[in-house]
């Protein structure tokens, strides 16, 4: 109750009155956050204390008056040198010398604290006690997990719970498959989300009386703990590494973490083999993978070729989709150009020969975001299906963009494009023009596809097949090749435009030279900032580029049909899961699976050392998979190919390729080298969680 509604209680009042016999006087009020304390002094020199809220004054408190004034007092509750005490509902009031007066500037403050071990209780003050009937039990009302949580654990550990239950039910076994938690770091909320449900699981199917046996795992490759490893490593350490120097530093690094990691998980007092977990650095399970890779090279989903893929230039790897991350705040220097078209006897249209014949010329103008691809471009694509505008601007150029663009492209550049003729883009196809930075190279005009549309840019597509995924397609069919003339840095090499550009790199000082050589070549229109989503390195944080470099792919199109296929059979809680998982399948390109690192499961390829031919067979596949199995991955680092090799491959001066796989091709790999190999765990799996 409010300090008000108390202090009006007429009964109290009266009760008051009547054991003191004296009238209440009403001063000295003191609040203390929530609760409040009415301190009071009375004639004849016997004072007393109201407390309000919950924590008034019960069995549990006591009050303590001091009295601060030119002589101090204190008193407490129970009984004590004759100062006597009662409890009158929720007021209790002390008698005190009759030398602390009834003054008014005597100030008074009221503590509540424990009652714990103070003698001398009147039996008033537990009238209440007995009238409440609670069960009595020797069940612990406090968890005490600290203490108890690890009892039961050595519980279970001495008793073999898990160990008999899941060996010793007599019903059919059950297997949930555990997907492998990366050993680079401490465990986390989502370490700890998916074991406990795994484990909730289990002990559903084991308590059903199935045999659950649970056999966790670890990704134990891959570029985040070769990345630890490098930078745990002085830089005089780095530069004399050698790959199996890194690779045993690395397997260190990696068991240890899984020992830390494990001795978490069985904290967390989930049941599981601990004892006998599977790791992807064992080389029974290399071994299997490799099998797994060669099935899947003889059937014809696994291939070499040079096409643009993502490239890390701070890792200096291919990444994967799944590798990149796309932050939101960054700012590409986006340019708008003209390309001066040099000959078009392919054109009948008599405006468009007047314009490549006038003094300024006929251009073509792009948009690109990426001003460091123009070295590479090897043609400027159309919609044959949109409409084309052949425009005049105020210097006498004439100028083509998309009909339906032109007038939020004069608003971009500043000037006005007066419209002299419609083209459909077909007509534009085979028209030639001159490479914007490459002295003497002439480039075409060709057909794209629907991915060129009105919706930004011009309508033209500037198309580099060694930097672009559409522009790699519609290159392959034009007979254009993938040209991309940066090295593994993310530096030009010699080969951008006739040497002008060597050694700068091309996200900073290349993209700003590119520009500035345009500027001075007068094929610049317009540089703006353009903020969009851009991919980047989801572990060294750092943006990519779209590069072409020779690789290995999975060929998804092989087995897209039978993956889908897989999809429908399986049951997915929720539904909406399938949905998901069949639209990343439908839509997935080739699977780029080779990575430049050291610490990974090898590419069990050998190459022609003069042709560069791969050399990769049944024959070859089943020798470094036996030798897999026998010493590990590390013996490709230590052994040299004739060595590896069948005897029949021997002394024809191969030798061995040194990309590794994904380390998602290693986890992808797992119900192979776990599930197929364990008796006690059945294929097909029940859950995968």
């Amino acid at each position: 109750p409010s300090f008000s509604t108390l202090f009006c209680n007429v009964d109290w009042i009266s009760e008051i009155d009547r054991v003191c016999k004296t009238r209440l006087r009403q001063n000295n009020i003191i609040c203390c956050g929530r609760r409040w304390v009415l301190v009071t002094v009375m004639d004849g020199g016997l004072g007393f204390v109201l407390t309000g809220g919950a924590t008034c004054l019960s069995s549990r408190s006591v009050v303590e008056l001091v009295c601060r004034g030119s002589r101090g007092w204190s008193g407490c509750w129970g009984k004590r040198k004759g100062y006597g005490t009662r409890l009158v509902g929720h007021v209790g009031f002390v008698r005190c010398p009759s030398s602390v007066g009834t003054k008014s500037n005597t100030r008074m403050m009221a503590a509540v604290g424990d009652r714990k071990g103070r003698k001398g209780v009147d039996e008033e003050e537990s009238i209440y006690k007995n009238t409440v009937n609670l069960p009595q039990t020797s069940f612990q009302q406090r968890a005490n997990a600290k203490v108890r949580e690890l009892e039961i654990q050595k519980f279970w550990e001495k008793e073999e719970v898990y160990e008999r239950l899941s060996r010793g039910n007599p019903g059919e076994p059950f297997t949930l498959h555990d997907g492998p938690p990366y050993a680079n770091g401490n465990l986390h909320m989502g370490h700890a989300l998916n074991k406990v449900l795994k484990d909730i699981v289990n002990r559903y199917q084991l308590m059903r009386g199935r045999k659950a046996v649970f056999v966790p795992g670890w990704d134990c490759h891959g570029l985040p703990i070769e990345l630890k490893v490098l930078q745990s490593m002085k830089s005089s350490e780095r530069k004399n590494s050698t790959p199996i120097d890194l690779r045993r530093r690395a397997r260190d690094f990696a068991l240890k973490t899984v020992e830390e990691q494990k001795s978490v998980f069985r904290r967390f007092g989930i049941w599981a083999d601990w004892d006998q977990p599977y790791m992807t650095l064992q080389p029974e399970y290399e071994a299997a993978q490799i099998g797994v890779f060669g099935e899947m090279f003889l059937k014809g989903y696994i291939y070499r070729g040079r096409k643009p893929v993502h490239w890390s230039p701070s890792s200096r790897t291919a990444l994967a989709e799944a590798e990149l991350e796309y932050p939101e705040g960054h700012i590409s220097r986006s340019c708008y150009a003209a390309f001066r078209i040099t000959e078009s006897s392919v054109s009948s249209n008599s405006d468009v020969q007047r314009a490549i014949q006038s003094q300024s010329g006929l251009h073509v103008a792009i948009w690109t975001t990426t001003p460091w691809t123009l070295p590479a471009n090897r043609a400027v694509a159309v919609n044959p299906n949109l409409n084309y505008a052949l425009t005049k601007a105020p210097d006498g150029r004439y100028i083509i963009v998309a009909q339906d663009l032109t007038a939020s492209v004069a608003e971009k550049i500043g000037f006005e494009l007066d419209m002299i003729t419609a083209l459909k883009g077909t007509e534009l196809v085979g028209l030639h023009y001159a490479h914007p930075l490459e002295d003497g190279l002439v480039c075409t005009v060709i057909a794209g596809g629907d991915y060129i549309t009105t919706e930004s840019g011009t309508g033209l597509v500037h198309t580099a097949p060694g930097h672009g995924q559409e522009d790699y397609v519609v290159g392959m069919r034009e007979g254009l090749e993938p040209f991309s003339p940066v090295d593994d840095a993310g530096k030009f090499t010699a080969a951008a435009a006739n040497g002008k550009l060597v050694g700068l790199d091309v996200l900073s000082a290349g993209n700003q030279a590119v520009i500035e050589e345009i500027t001075a070549s007068g094929v610049l229109l317009l540089e703006e900032p353009y903020s969009h989503k851009y991919p980047y390195d989801w572990r060294t944080k750092k943006p990519t580029i779209f590069r072409a470099t020779e690789q290995w792919f999975a060929s998804v199109d092989g087995f897209r049909d039978v993956a889908l296929g897989a999809i429908q059979s399986v049951n997915w809680m929720p539904p909406v899961g399938e949905n998901r998982i069949r639209g990343m399948v439908e839509g997935r390109s080739d699977w780029c699976i080779s990575r430049q690192r050291s610490w990974g499961v090898p590419i069990p390829v050998f190459y022609d050392k003069e042709s560069g031919e791969a050399v990769l067979t049944e024959e070859t596949i089943g020798a470094v998979q036996q030798l897999f199995r026998e010493r590990g991955s590390d013996a490709w680092y230590e052994m040299e190919a004739d060595e590896i090799l069948p005897e029949s491959y021997r002394g024809r001066d191969l030798i061995k390729g040194m990309d590794t796989m994904d380390v998602w091709f290693d986890s992808g790999a797992s119900w192979s080298a776990v599930v197929e190999q364990n008796r006690e765990l059945q294929f097909p799996i029940d859950v995968y969680l």
